[in-house]
């Protein structure tokens, strides 16, 4: 019997890549089509040094010539001023309501409860609402796409609309994507959200257009603390390789194996 198309999918899309059009796409790949498991196994977790990261790749064969980028977030210099938060919105175009980085602020009290905010994904600062002498300790935790490198969103998309770069970014061809929104439910992280201008799904792109140029993405660029670090893992002497080498980090949620490129210098173990 047939079914009317999820909400956000054209029944008669423009054509695509190659001039076969998503419709004719899916019906070739047909309804009996099987979607990846959301398990990622093979990958050790990149938490600790950049050696680690070439050593993956060299055991997964993959080719270490050009840039392969990752970011890392300092906890104790975030101040959460949230300017990170209002440059990406800036830059990217992303609606109101929505965010492809966002800061949480924890809040660790005396009596043992953790409390998590982030109004209006802290692009406007964070109140200070609690009396200090409830606060055992009180941090923010930047958050944004882990750019995996075993994804479960790419893992689960139907027609190859999101994808990892030779450059290790993990991005969504907004032309090819049918809007079934799987990779939104996929995320671990919660990381993507619904574009209901672009009708896709959305994500944090680490400012690719501007990392193409040489450039450092937006929310890195305006920190004023230096709380975020970008740069080529493969270029040993880059801000992020040095920062890796310095530094003892660890990534969000390392049982899943999804071979992370955001890690964390810091990171309590409250955070989810």
């Amino acid at each position: 019997m047939p079914h009317d198309p999820p909400d956000g999918v054209n029944p008669n899309p423009p054509q695509g890549p190659n001039d076969v059009s998503r419709a004719e796409f899916l019906k070739g790949v047909g309804r009996s089509a099987v979607l990846i498991g959301l398990g990622a196994a093979g990958y050790a977790t990149w938490n600790r040094v950049t050696s680690k990261l070439a050593r993956e790749r060299e055991l997964t064969k993959r080719p270490s010539q050009g840039p392969w980028y990752a970011m890392a977030v300092d906890i104790e210099k975030c101040i959460g001023c949230g300017r990170c938060v209002v440059a990406c919105s800036k830059e990217n175009n992303v609606p109101e309501g929505h965010f492809r980085t966002w800061i949480e602020k924890y809040v660790i009290t005396k009596d043992g409860r953790v409390l998590i905010s982030s109004p209006n994904g802290g692009m406007d600062g964070f109140s200070d609402d609690m009396p200090e002498s409830d606060i055992e300790r009180a941090f923010f935790v930047p958050k944004l796409c882990n750019h995996c490198e075993t994804s479960p969103c790419t893992q689960v998309c139907p027609v190859g609309a999101t994808f990892l770069t030779d450059d290790g970014v993990v991005l969504v061809d907004y032309e090819w994507c049918v809007g079934c929104r799987y990779c939104i439910q996929a995320c671990p992280y919660g990381s993507r959200f619904w574009n209901r201008t672009k009708r896709t799904a959305d994500k944090c792109t680490m400012c690719f257009h501007r990392i193409q140029k040489g450039l450092q993405p937006a929310c890195v660029e305006v920190c004023p603390t230096g709380a975020r670090i970008f740069g080529d893992t493969n270029d040993p002497e880059s801000p992020i390789s040095v920062f890796m080498r310095e530094n003892a980090t660890m990534t969000l949620k390392p049982h899943l194996r999804t071979g992370a490129k955001l890690a964390y210098k810091g990171l309590s173990k409250e955070v989810v």
